[in-house]
């Protein structure tokens, strides 16, 4: 299995706008966003007019338009960094890179700026290798190769799916881990690719990810949420239980998953100790969810990500709904997701 050829036209950058000035944000990303089409989604609860400089290929989508499309009853599923998740619905290109807006170009070792869009295309349009790990790391990155003693059957890799990047500065802790270690900074510009190994859980950020719509789009899904939950990355764990679930549907189907490169960097957002106030609610309930996706079996019947998400759903509400209400609400929510993107598919 050889490199993908991408074109730009088959690639969406979707921005979660948290806050109504994009001016400097889009200009630190302009010499490498501009080639590329940009869903801007508006966090329903931001006040005031979305500021974007010229020079952009970009549609944008307000409350209004949330509304519009999915109904008034569905538009608080993308509050806060959650309304990424409504650019996910209505993109129609088979790759979607997400990029928050707290977040800059990073330099690597030599100085260089770090083109994310390209490394994510390259993670996603080369093969990865779930199966038999490689201890060189990617053996499709520039420099790499297999070590010796690696199948010859298992070379030609599958698919990959999803692309997990890092980033410097503020890094990816929950929220107490952050407030023991408050002046903690992530200086480490490790320049490597991995696969993660099958049946091996990860948690996710959407801070700086792409994936391929066509293979596991479904599954990126916005579902868990706490009572308390917040706007900002140490109060939510909806992404990480969103990467548990599409961990468990690649591995299902097949299909790979690459962390390393690229790296972004991260300015300072938050307020770690009250935000340890609404996550330490989902920090316990993790030690459930964890062995319940390590666990977790789906039958040949599902064959896609669709079908892999309802049958997910369908374990959640019987294994996990026993122990908290929440697991419920989120299987039902995994459910009606599915339901919503294949309405949507419909129309567009």
């Amino acid at each position: 299995m050889s490199q993908v050829s991408v074109r730009d036209d088959e690639v969406d950058i979707v921005i979660a706008a948290i806050e109504p000035d994009l001016t400097s944000f889009l200009e630190e990303w302009r010499a490498i966003f501009s080639r590329f089409h940009l869903i801007i989604i508006k966090d329903p609860d931001v006040k005031g007019e979305l500021k974007i400089p010229d020079g952009f290929n970009y549609d944008t989508y307000t409350k209004a338009d949330i509304q519009q499309i999915i109904g008034p009853s569905n538009a608080a599923t993308f509050s806060g960094y959650s309304c990424r998740y409504f650019g996910y619905l209505l993109s129609k290109k088979k790759y979607i890179i997400s990029i928050d807006d707290d977040c800059i170009p990073a330099k690597d070792t030599k100085g260089i700026q770090v083109d994310a869009i390209a490394q994510h295309i390259n993670n996603l349009s080369t093969p990865a290798t779930p199966f038999f790990f490689n201890t060189l790391y990617d053996p499709f990155c520039k420099g790499a190769d297999f070590v010796r003693g690696y199948p010859f059957s298992l070379r030609s890799g599958v698919s990959c799916a999803l692309s997990c990047g890092l980033w410097l500065n503020l890094a990816d802790l929950d929220a107490p881990t952050q407030a023991l270690k408050p002046e903690l900074r992530n200086t480490r510009y490790v320049d490597a690719v991995l696969t993660v190994p099958a049946r091996a859980m990860m948690p996710l950020s959407g801070i700086n990810i792409a994936f391929d719509r066509e293979l596991v789009g479904p599954a990126l899904l916005p579902s868990f949420k706490l009572a308390k939950e917040g706007k900002f990355r140490w109060e939510t764990v909806e992404d990480v239980w969103t990467g548990m679930c599409v961990k468990v549907v690649c591995d299902h189907l097949g299909y790979g998953v690459k962390t390393g490169l690229p790296y972004v960097w991260r300015k300072e957002r938050g307020d770690a100790i009250e935000s340890l106030k609404k996550e330490w609610e989902g920090v316990k309930l993790m030690e459930e969810v964890v062995p319940f996706f390590q666990s977790m079996k789906l039958t040949p019947a599902a064959k896609t990500a669709e079908d892999c998400v309802i049958e997910i759903a369908a374990a959640v509400k019987e294994q996990l709904g026993r122990i908290d209400p929440v697991f419920t609400c989120a299987a039902d929510s995994m459910v009606e997701w599915v339901q919503l993107w294949k309405t949507v598919k419909t129309r567009t």
